[in-house]
């Protein structure tokens, strides 16, 4: 179903992989694209769970816009494991701006596909979604 405002669909692919990395963690991470011809918004990657931090960023590209969501495994203070699904906008300055201007409009109605997201980060640089701002968000 085609959005009004940006005229984005979800293809079933991205909430039935959203749901496999939720509920059986068959994924580290995904990276989603929007397909602008077609006007939906797609699954471009799959991250093994056994992939690092490193593996996922290295799926961004440095001059196009995504939307990836992270299974990130920590340790709280009390050394108790947990995880914290995110969800991250990436919008490298170096984009083009009419990207820019899709992914921004289309990025709510996406998140409210993918039932589970627990912190949404925002990037436009690596520095700005680093391992550190993980640990940071994910408490």
């Amino acid at each position: 179903m085609a959005n009004a405002a940006s005229g984005m669909a979800v293809h079933d692919d991205c909430k039935l992989k959203f749901l496999e990395l939720k509920a059986k963690r068959t994924h580290r991470f995904i990276v989603f694209k929007i397909e602008e011809k077609q006007k939906q918004v797609v699954v471009e990657k799959l991250g093994e769970p056994t992939e690092s931090y490193e593996d996922f960023t290295k799926c961004l590209p440095a001059d196009e816009c995504r939307y990836a969501v992270y299974d990130f495994d920590f340790l709280t203070a009390e050394n108790v494991p947990k995880s914290r699904i995110f969800f991250i906008a990436w919008s490298p300055d170096t984009s083009r701006i009419r990207s820019k201007m899709i992914y921004a409009s289309s990025k709510d109605r996406f998140k409210r596909e993918l039932d589970g997201i627990q912190v949404e980060l925002q990037a436009t640089d690596p520095t700005e979604m680093g391992l550190d701002v993980f640990k940071s968000r994910a408490n």
